[in-house]
């Protein structure tokens, strides 16, 4: 036991480094671009953060492993969420992270929610309804890899046209647009970080697999909540630096983008997956979505509300992210 626990926290470890190194090339890929950081977090930054989801469940598809699978991508979906919510609390400056850019990043948490929505309604009826699949990839798979790309679309347009107005604004100042650093240095540096993910990743689903056979708890729960939380660590160390940065838009944008990520990677499950992928998962994982769901509202809520005081001890809105996230766990443990 204690040689497999040693084995996960290296190779937690070894993801989280390369969660840094990922953000801070992002940032300076955000500037070197014109594209922003909002834009960047929510899709160049999801995706590489979400690799390690990525080649940690197709190794548990190919081993029989579906449920294993699926409770990584939805639980972590909710362990982003709780980073998200946790350093809102840590902050001490005066401001409230969730709220900070309001509509621009609810964009990207409605997209989100709809994701999860649409794999929490496959989990729950892609076994009672006649199977349609093309190329080998489940109807539900299709419909959230559509809904996917609409929305990223939908996200680009509208950075688009803020990265306009921006520029018009900074032309009538008479300020001019600032120079743009190379982009080559940070691209560079970002691929060799998510190439780290990539080899690291595999590992954790056979020790992942060893836990819940030695623990007992079951691949259900240990995909929801061990697994998760340590594919998640990307997403944990970049969105700590980015803060640190001052790059809220990156942090945000990044959970966000990386849940909505989570949902589109069922695809590529679903083609590794001998028959309908979401027919042969456990239904419990339905109600790790509808937390997800929830948490996500809380959050987008707590971005759009405009009462700027904050509270002395905590703030209400990543509090009650927590409790709904903490919840979600706890539903998952009894229901598996």
């Amino acid at each position: 036991m204690l040689e497999l626990i040693g084995g996960f926290l290296g190779l937690a470890m070894v993801v989280a480094t390369a969660g840094v190194v990922l953000a801070r090339a992002a940032d300076r890929i955000a500037a070197a671009t014109g594209l922003g950081r909002l834009l960047v977090g929510s899709v160049l930054l999801a995706a590489a953060t979400s690799l390690p989801e990525l080649s940690v469940d197709i190794a548990a598809v190919r081993a029989g492993m579906p449920d294993l699978a699926t409770g990584d991508l939805l639980g972590s979906s909710l362990m982003n969420l709780l980073i998200l919510a946790g350093i809102d609390l840590a902050q001490r400056s005066g401001h409230r992270m969730l709220s900070r850019e309001a509509a621009s990043h609810a964009l990207s948490a409605t997209l989100a929610i709809a994701l999860t929505s649409l794999a929490a309604l496959a989990v729950l009826t892609a076994g009672r309804l006649p199977p349609i699949a093309f190329l080998d990839i489940g109807g539900w798979s299709w419909a959230i890899l559509v809904a996917w790309l609409l929305g990223a679309r939908m996200l680009f347009i509208d950075q688009r046209i803020s990265a306009r107005a921006a520029a018009e604004a900074a032309a009538e100042s008479g300020t001019g647009p600032a120079a743009r650093p190379a982009l080559a240095g940070p691209a560079v540096a970002f691929a060799a970080a998510a190439a780290v993910l990539v080899v690291a990743g595999p590992r954790l689903a056979a020790v992942a697999d060893d836990l819940a056979t030695e623990t007992g708890l079951g691949r259900t729960f240990v995909g929801t909540t061990l697994v998760a939380l340590t594919t998640s660590l990307p997403e944990l160390v970049a969105s700590i630096a980015a803060v640190r940065m001052g790059a809220f838009d990156l942090a945000i944008g990044n959970t966000f983008g990386s849940n909505a990520f989570n949902m589109v990677l069922f695809v590529p499950l679903d083609a590794c997956h001998p028959g309908p992928l979401f027919a042969a998962v456990n239904p419990a994982h339905a109600v790790t979505a509808l937390a997800v769901v929830v948490a996500t509202a809380t959050a987008v809520l707590g971005q759009l509300y405009h009462e700027e005081r904050r509270l002395p001890v905590l703030e209400p809105d990543a509090a009650l992210v927590v409790l709904v996230v903490v919840g979600g766990l706890a539903l998952v443990s009894l229901l598996s």
